[in-house]
């Protein structure tokens, strides 16, 4: 019978598998429709607001678009909405999988705010609700025939959420729900807005009335949003995998500064595409941003952990730890520590550091299926971890079976 932690491990990677699936076909058609807007030849006759010939595939491509609708309702439409309603959910999936089912290791940090786990969670996805209704009330205001003003508005949101977010939980999981933060605004925009606005139109073309053009225009203010907030969310949505973005004094700037980089991307191929130039200067100032974010991240690392939560305590307390410490203190460590002294390593792999008690223990789940039920760590087993090393892993783990239920 297969252990719950390598069971429960699995059903993670299938969720994240979908995520990056799903993800992927969002962004996709994202992308590909807001470069097909911008490049459309509009120098036409008749009632098409523009249109464009492409080919892909060994096919031709003739599109034509209505700028509020066709003056009949065609008989076969394609909606585009599933990709996004598949990516926030199953997102959601992820974050409660990861961060809720593990919140004593990796969303709650003792040493930033003291939070129980119920709080924790109240607050992970009350975050993402609130942030949806301040940004959609800014929208809905004077301030929506403002776009650049409503875009610098939303740039303060955001950058007040990363310095809030590090107030509360790890410096992974802030930077994590900062996307998830801007995520939910996307998702949110396309379910709340774009589709109810699409709806309206398509139920006045079956009534044999003219649509009223401003559905469309609201609704494409959201698209350019969105459009313009997708690569920051790819880069926090992977930076937990890189503690020089998320453990570091100034995490928060550092993805505030992403957000300004994801402007600069954007603007830089929607001026291509809408054949208005290459705005070059853009490059330069995404390198001059990028290299600010990287000596920011040299400011040292903010996650030292060193308060013990009940779950590590448990762990610590388990039999056989004294002997787990002393293996992983000479087979890891030299790696996993806030000054590495392996060659070639200057931080510790994804900023987990394991040179005290607290920090051994509080990474139990992750020392038991990295190196007692796998082989992956130590690296190509550089450091000759035995064998019988790995079973006594195995074996403390195991011997917190009462407590482990309720971690995993």
């Amino acid at each position: 019978m297969y252990d719950l932690a390598i069971l429960w491990d699995w059903f993670a990677f299938a969720v994240r598998w979908l995520h990056v699936i799903t993800a992927i076909a969002w962004i996709g058609s994202s992308f590909y429709f807001i470069a097909l807007d911008l490049g459309l030849n509009r120098n036409i006759s008749g009632p098409a607001d523009g249109e464009e010939w492409q080919v892909h595939g060994g096919g031709f491509y003739h599109i034509q678009k209505y700028l509020v609708a066709p003056a009949e309702m065609p008989e076969h439409l394609t909606w585009f909405k599933w990709e996004s309603y598949s990516t926030w959910l199953s997102g959601f999936a992820m974050l409660a999988v990861v961060y809720w089912a593990g919140a004593e290791f990796y969303l709650i940090d003792p040493n930033v705010a003291d939070l129980s786990l119920w709080q924790a969670i109240a607050i992970s996805a009350g975050s993402l609700a609130v942030g949806w209704l301040i940004y959609d009330a800014l929208c809905k205001s004077s301030l929506g025939n403002q776009p650049t003003v409503l875009m610098l508005l939303l740039f303060a949101l955001l950058i007040a959420m990363s310095w809030g977010y590090t107030q509360i939980f790890t410096g992974r999981a802030a930077l994590l729900h900062l996307g998830a933060f801007t995520a939910t605004i996307m998702t949110a925009n396309v379910f709340f807005i774009i589709m109810p606005n699409q709806r309206i139109v398509v139920a006045d073309l079956k009534a044999g009335r003219k649509p009223d053009p401003k559905y469309g225009k609201i609704a494409k203010l959201r698209s350019t949003h969105n459009n313009y907030l997708t690569l920051p969310v790819i880069f926090l949505m992977l930076s937990n995998h890189y503690p020089l973005a998320f453990a570091t004094e100034y995490n928060w700037i550092i993805a505030s500064l992403v957000f300004l980089m994801g402007v600069t991307i954007r603007h830089y191929f929607n001026s291509m595409h809408a054949r208005q130039g290459r705005p070059d200067w853009t490059w330069a100032l995404t390198v001059i941003l990028f290299i600010g974010i990287a000596w920011l991240s040299t400011a040292g690392f903010s996650e030292d952990e060193e308060a013990m939560g009940p779950a590590a305590q448990a762990f610590a307390e388990a039999e056989q730890f004294a002997e787990v410490q002393d293996i992983v203190l000479g087979r890891c460590s030299m790696c996993h520590a806030k000054e590495p002294v392996w060659a070639g390593i200057r931080w510790a792999p994804k900023g987990v550091h394991l040179e005290t008690p607290p920090q051994i223990a509080g990474a139990a789940r992750q020392i038991y299926l990295q190196s007692g039920v796998s082989h992956a760590m130590p690296p190509a087993n550089l450091s000759y971890m035995e064998p019988e090393e790995r079973a006594l892993i195995r074996a403390w783990y195991q011997a917190a079976a009462p407590l482990r239920l309720a971690l995993d």
